[in-house]
């Protein structure tokens, strides 16, 4: 999973401050820890599933997109591109169209079977675009 990441602020007054990554790999192993927070991101991610299908299912990647923009009159669509160990260089787009506010968090999840048959995560793009003017990027490392 690639966590370096880069930004570039464009003129159009948003700006994506944190891109939070987190990997679900295998979600019967726990590792006892002193810090109860540690485990905090597993836990919630697992809540609820009680069953190993359940569990099985949230395995994979998440992705929570902070960020902000100035102009908040009208909707904002918050892209995420990316591409997946056993896909290659094949670039997969997921958009939310949202209304903003004043600071704003999106979450993208690549779990389930999408997971299981593409595999991880390697690398992505997460931009702020307005019609067919991209605000601002943010991507990892790893993106070309």
């Amino acid at each position: 999973m690639a966590v370096s990441c880069s930004t570039k602020t464009t003129g159009g007054g948003a700006t994506i401050y944190k891109v939070n990554p987190f990997h679900l790999a295998d979600v019967n192993a726990s590792k006892p820890v002193a810090d109860p927070s540690i485990p905090f991101e597993r836990n919630y991610r697992l809540h609820g599933a009680i069953s190993p299908v359940e569990r099985q299912a949230r395995q994979g990647n998440y992705y929570n997109i902070f960020w902000k923009i100035r102009d908040r009159s009208q909707p904002v669509t918050v892209r995420f591109e990316y591409r997946q160990k056993n896909t290659g260089m094949t670039t997969k787009v997921v958009e939310q169209e949202v209304q903003p506010r004043r600071k704003n968090s999106t979450e993208f999840s690549f779990i389930g079977e999408d997971y299981v048959i593409n595999g991880p995560v390697t690398s992505w793009r997460a931009s702020i675009v307005r019609g067919s003017e991209v605000l601002v990027e943010y991507k990892s490392y790893l993106w070309e």
